[in-house]
């Protein structure tokens, strides 16, 4: 009964993961190609760094609600409600050419309540897993295959450059709220009349920084996100470039790879140190963005492939990381911070640093993609310097539980 009991929940959190992700890039593939051919490019920059602003407050807010006030769950209930309503408005508004600069404003308000879901959902699974070091990365890679599923999706119907693909965004985000119904709600504290305002605001989730290694991992999340930006925006323009159709198919193939990664994390994690899974996924990072520098049919979609693997090696070690290394009241904060730091500080600085980065290398003649990847790369190494320099393997370099 108990392994009937165990399997009934890991196939809740795999759909969990699965429709979200989905909903997710429904919304985020096409983004660049719908602005562009909705004679909206100026404010593509902006659309994308807008889910860096939101995330300077919602993903800690939020956060901080589901670690104290309200389970988890139905935090992410209302949040997907309301998203689906946002993304409806904005197709629309899409679709009857109104004016840019309030489409931009919607697609703000949208990111509001979009941002902290995945760090919720993502500390919701976390919490119910006996084993997050060997269970995590098989039930994440759902999320990933869901991703896959809404990015082809989107190709299928042929809504690469189409606002309609809103509309089936938005009906993924309604089933997104109606599953939360079935999840078994989390226990929070009874009572918080105690909190200060900057707990109420998940505030006090920024002492976590003062553990020199948890700085680290923050930090470089967050600066490698900066290079990473510059794949959804500008990936698919390039592949379009060189004679590609049906961009958003071709963009999964980087699931591909995350798959791989996700499902190798639990033997990685029992055996190689934090400190070198982090390197391995920064040096493949920089060869994906080396290969795209090559200009070549083959060499781009090498380095799309290899996208999926650099982010699971960086981002899900991190989510795994902070589980292992955080106290449990501080588990969705965490994750909250996290998403403040790679989705806020990093996104912000990524997109509108990438949009720049890509103006400087459009002449008239066209973009210039080895300079532009190149340039790319480069940042990636950065980081990777950073990071190699700076953080300090404690005891035998793996996952400890609680180590604070």
């Amino acid at each position: 009964m108990l392994r009937t009991l165990r399997k009934a929940e890991y196939a809740e959190l795999m759909i969990l993961f699965f429709i979200q992700a989905a909903a997710m890039a429904i919304w985020f593939v096409p983004l660049g190609p719908i602005l562009d051919a909705h004679g909206l490019h100026d404010i593509k920059p902006f659309a994308f760094a807008a889910s860096g602003v939101a995330a300077f407050i919602s993903p800690l807010m939020f956060g901080a609600m589901a670690d104290r006030h309200v389970p988890p769950a139905k935090v992410l209930r209302g949040l997907a409600g309301i998203t689906a309503v946002a993304m409806f408005i904005i197709s629309t508004a899409i679709q009857q050419h109104w004016n840019g600069w309030l489409i931009l404003l919607l697609i703000q308000l949208f990111y509001f309540f979009y941002s902290p879901m995945f760090s919720i959902s993502t500390a919701l699974v976390l919490a119910r897993l006996e084993d997050a070091k060997k269970e995590f990365g098989p039930v994440r890679a759902m999320a990933t295959i869901g991703w896959m599923a809404g990015a082809l999706l989107i190709s299928l119907m042929n809504l690469d450059r189409s606002a309609y693909a809103g509309y089936l965004g938005a009906t993924f985000w309604f089933l997104v709220a109606i599953f939360t119904c079935f999840l078994p709600a989390l226990p929070v504290p009874a009572s918080a009349e105690h909190l200060s305002w900057h707990e109420r605001l998940g505030l006090d989730a920024l002492t976590l920084l003062k553990n020199s290694n948890h700085r680290v991992v923050f930090v470089t999340v967050m600066l490698f996100t900066i290079p990473l930006s510059a794949f959804y925006p500008y990936a698919p323009t390039h592949l379009h470039d060189l004679g590609f159709t049906r961009t958003s198919a071709w963009m999964s193939l980087a699931q591909v790879t995350e798959i791989i990664g996700m499902f190798s994390l639990g033997w990685l994690l029992a055996n190689w140190k934090v400190k070198w899974i982090f390197a391995c996924g920064l040096g493949i990072g920089f060869i994906r963005f080396a290969l795209s520098a090559l200009n070549t049919k083959p060499a781009l979609l090498a380095g799309v492939t290899l996208h999926g693997a650099s982010f699971a090696l960086v981002y899900i070690t991190a989510a795994i990381y902070l589980d292992q290394r955080i106290d449990p009241a501080w588990r969705t904060r965490a994750q909250a911070l996290m998403t403040l730091m790679y989705g806020g500080l990093g996104n912000l600085a990524g997109y509108l640093g990438c949009g720049w980065w890509f103006n400087a290398c459009t002449p008239a003649a066209g973009t210039r993609w080895p300079v532009f990847w190149g340039g790319i790369a480069l940042l990636v190494v950065l980081v990777m310097v950073y990071f190699l320099s700076i953080y300090r393997t404690q005891g035998n370099g793996k996952l400890i539980k609680y180590a604070r």
